[in-house]
């Protein structure tokens, strides 16, 4: 619609004519404007968590929430490595990151959509361990994701290492493979290359379910010599500091599509500790 006015005529009253002139003129600006984006921050080939073709379960929770605030969906890709905060939210290139813990110091974070924790992941019918207590432990081939190159710098690493379990333990990398170290220590147990595997709960659950050899999870409680470590975390999503507003936003949407988002976890099989089902 023209927001132009037509020259006043005899037969309408002026007043009239600037009153319509006025509206015309509104709705043509706002026929003009969209919502800005929702601007999230992912990295491209991180499954179960984010892909580029947005089929992790973070980008179906983005998905959601860009449809419930009726915004366009616009993703900042990279790598989640060293600096991803600081080279995406930190160079404005994006405002949102769907999944970090809760109190993650570098952003300001949501309330929790869910909370998780390390699984021992095991073949169904096969002796494997269900504690870091158990005697055995030393005996048997733990796959562990390294974090850097020492195996201490994770908390199940760590507890691997105090109890005895280093001769057989073995190491994963992100470094010089396609596939993630959480897929390939799965399919290592259901080979039989691995005893058990420690897993982040939603790659254990989502890679777990999808193996053709039945796995099954334990949960890797923190022993006792190691109480004062967390081994389970609640997650958020994060803002830049400041961004009070926005982080109002989602703590209201979270709460609003609660039953939505938790549809979405169980989905890919996301295996939780705040609900009293575990998968697969």
């Amino acid at each position: 619609m023209s927001s132009r006015c037509p020259e006043r005529r005899a037969a309408r009253p002026a007043r009239l004519l600037g009153l319509a002139c006025l509206l015309a003129a509104g709705l043509a600006a706002g026929a003009g404007e969209s919502s800005p984006a929702l601007r999230v921050c992912a990295d491209p080939d991180n499954p179960p968590f984010s892909q580029r073709d947005e089929g992790g379960f973070e980008n179906r929770i983005a998905r959601l929430l860009a449809d419930d605030l009726q915004r366009p969906l616009h993703y900042t890709w990279l790598r989640d490595r060293r600096g991803f905060v600081r080279k995406t939210v930190g160079a404005d290139l994006c405002d949102i990151v769907v999944g970090v813990p809760v109190g993650f110091q570098a952003l300001q974070t949501t309330a929790p959509y869910y909370r998780s924790a390390f699984f021992f992941v095991n073949r169904e019918g096969a002796a494997g361990p269900t504690g870091f207590t158990d005697a055995r432990l030393p005996s048997w081939r733990i796959g562990v994701q390294l974090i850097g190159i020492d195996p201490g710098t994770s908390p199940v690493g760590y507890a691997l290492a105090r109890h005895g379990a280093t001769e057989r333990v073995v190491g994963y990398t992100l470094a010089g493979a396609e596939t993630p170290p959480a897929q390939r220590m799965v399919q290592d147990v259901a080979s039989g290359r691995l005893d058990s595997a420690l897993v982040w709960g939603p790659q254990a659950g989502y890679f777990a379910s999808r193996s053709q050899v039945p796995l099954h999870l334990v949960r890797a409680e923190a022993p006792p010599d190691m109480a004062s470590v967390p081994f389970e975390f609640s997650i958020a999503m994060g803002v830049r500091h400041g961004d009070t507003a926005l982080r109002q936003s989602l703590d209201e949407f979270i709460a609003r599509r609660r039953a939505d988002i938790d549809a979405v976890l169980a989905a890919y099989r996301v295996a939780r500790t705040d609900r009293a089902e575990v998968a697969p």
